[in-house]
């Protein structure tokens, strides 16, 4: 018999009785420790300060977060843990909401109404699941991968029954380790034993990433065929087109995954820059409208889907001048982008530029100037990096928009944060021939490989050398701060010094702004722990 006294309880419903009444149930059952809360931005708020052990989770809860919400939210922060049972319950059973609530996988999925026996008959299956499977959970809590692995073999020695769960923790514990060839094993046999979605899903995306297209599209198919209702099949699908250059087909995969599930805004979003490349405006609008307003409540929001939104709009106009109704929506989208994201120059400028756009091509050309100077003074302040493919977006909108001496000044900012990327520098090349642009790439570049030769050769001495009179030629660029900040923790770890210290702590400040989303991004903050540590 499982005893629920020592154990913590959260219930969440927005309706007072609703709460009264499972609480009633749960105490019945001999649960002492019972929070309830009435929203989704409560319940993280409790689960911020109280580990619970079971969560009971209505999914519609009027205004704010649902249910599916808050539960990737709170895998996002790490509020809950895999000894956690987090159960979604639910009046509803459209397709859209199932799917959306079982997507983040909760432990289990509960329909209202119901009464104490039954939520106790399911609540006790869970708890001994999860007193099972304790040895696995405890190593995954602890970041201890190879622990997984061992509990794994010792609960299937013991309990065979367990082997489908056991066999997906092993997998994912195989992936985390790197062990690539021991993973495509082991998905491989439970496929062709028995296809599991969740095997046919990881199987796929491993080979995809690994760029094995043909082996990679075979399972999405078979997958699709054999559980057609699995939207992941179809993203990943989606994917496997998108890299073979099949744009259009990629769509209308991906139209097919929003079909099945339309609530997760990234899918959303997904589908809106396919629609774009595809030329497809009014798709895209629906999509990233779509994005946004699914975003409001989602731990996933994104600036960039207001941004695209506004663009979309815009385009989906064609050669006609954006109408009035089209103005107050791209107007009403960065009103949002703005007050959801305060003080941040960098959005701000580009939503005014997007505007400026639309109001020049709806004739507007008194308030676009305006708007365009506007976006000019705030770039001119700005400490922020873009990433390069925006930098090259503003600095061509800023030119068609009369601001050449900021397009120009973006530009030269690229120039000197990404000048080692031949891509990058070919793209402002396109937009200008300025000489004190575009001068010192290449001579900065050849400094960078002598100092990665040397580098790889541990001569350190020499390569910290070449990257320092690389960086004092681009003193912004992101690759050569790293690489100089690297060579001189390499020196400081053998022979401590304060004034290589400051050397290393200052080329890490200067590229502080880098855009997270920049691959480069944790190189950055693991170096700054390091240095920070000395």
């Amino acid at each position: 018999m499982i005893v629920y006294s020592n154990k913590r309880f959260l219930v969440v419903d927005d309706f007072s009785d609703f709460r009264s009444s499972v609480k009633a149930m749960l105490t019945q059952m001999g649960a002492q420790h019972i929070d309830v809360a009435a929203s989704g931005a409560e319940a993280i708020a409790l689960c911020g300060k109280t580990r619970y052990d079971i969560i009971l989770h209505d999914y519609n809860l009027g205004d704010g977060k649902n249910g599916q919400q808050v539960l990737e939210e709170l895998h996002q922060r790490k509020l809950i843990g895999p000894h956690c049972i987090f159960v979604m319950v639910t009046a509803e059973s459209s397709q859209a909401m199932v799917m959306a609530a079982l997507e983040y996988e909760p432990d289990a999925y509960l329909t209202k109404p119901f009464n104490r026996a039954s939520l106790q008959q399911r609540l006790d299956r869970l708890v001994e699941r999860k007193q099972v499977l304790a040895p696995i959970l405890d190593s995954l809590a602890a970041g201890n991968q190879a622990g997984v692995l061992a509990a794994c073999d010792t609960l299937l020695a013991t309990q065979p029954r367990l082997a489908p769960l056991c066999q997906r923790y092993r997998a994912n514990a195989l992936a985390a380790l790197g062990r690539d060839a021991e993973l495509e094993t082991l998905l491989q046999a439970i496929i062709d034993e028995r296809p599991l979605p969740w095997a046919l899903v990881m199987l796929a995306g491993h080979l995809l990433e690994r760029g094995h297209l043909d082996r990679a599209e075979a399972l999405y198919e078979q997958g699709i065929s054999q559980f057609p209702m699995l939207p992941t099949l179809y993203d990943g699908l989606a994917r496997a087109k998108q890299l073979r250059g099949e744009q259009l087909k990629a769509q209308v995969f991906l139209e097919q995954a929003v079909k099945i599930s339309p609530n997760n805004p990234q899918r959303q979003a997904e589908l809106g820059r396919l629609a774009r490349a595809n030329q497809d405006p009014d798709r895209a609008v629906r999509a990233f409208r779509q994005a946004v307003n699914l975003g409001r409540h989602s731990a996933f929001r994104d600036p960039e889907h207001h941004l695209s939104l506004a663009d979309s709009l815009c385009a989906q106009a064609g050669d006609s001048a954006p109408g009035p109704k089209v103005l107050l929506e791209i107007r009403q989208t960065m009103d949002d982008l703005n007050n959801s994201w305060r003080d941040n120059d960098a959005l701000a400028a580009r939503g005014e530029l997007l505007q400026a756009t639309a109001l020049q091509r709806a004739g507007k050309t008194a308030d676009a100037a305006q708007m365009a100077k506007n976006a000019a003074e705030r770039l001119a302040n700005m400490e922020d990096f873009f990433a390069a493919d925006t930098a090259l977006q503003v600095a061509a909108q800023l030119r068609a928009l009369g601001q050449e001496a900021q397009a120009d000044q973006v530009l030269s900012s690229c120039a000197e944060i990404y000048g080692d990327d031949p891509k990058v520098m070919a793209g402002i090349a396109e937009q200008t021939s300025d000489p004190n642009i575009l001068r010192g790439g290449d001579q900065a570049m050849e400094l960078n490989r002598q100092g990665m030769q040397l580098y790889q050769g541990k001569q350190f001495p020499q390569a910290l050398e070449a990257f320092r009179n690389a960086l004092a030629l681009q003193p912004r660029n992101i690759s050569y701060a790293l690489n100089t900040a690297q060579s001189l923790l390499r020196l400081l770890l053998s022979a401590p010094d304060p004034a290589l210290r400051e050397e290393c702590l200052d080329c890490l400040q200067r590229v502080r702004n880098m855009p997270p989303g920049d691959p480069r991004f944790e190189r950055y903050n693991k170096l700054r722990e390091k240095a920070e540590s000395l």
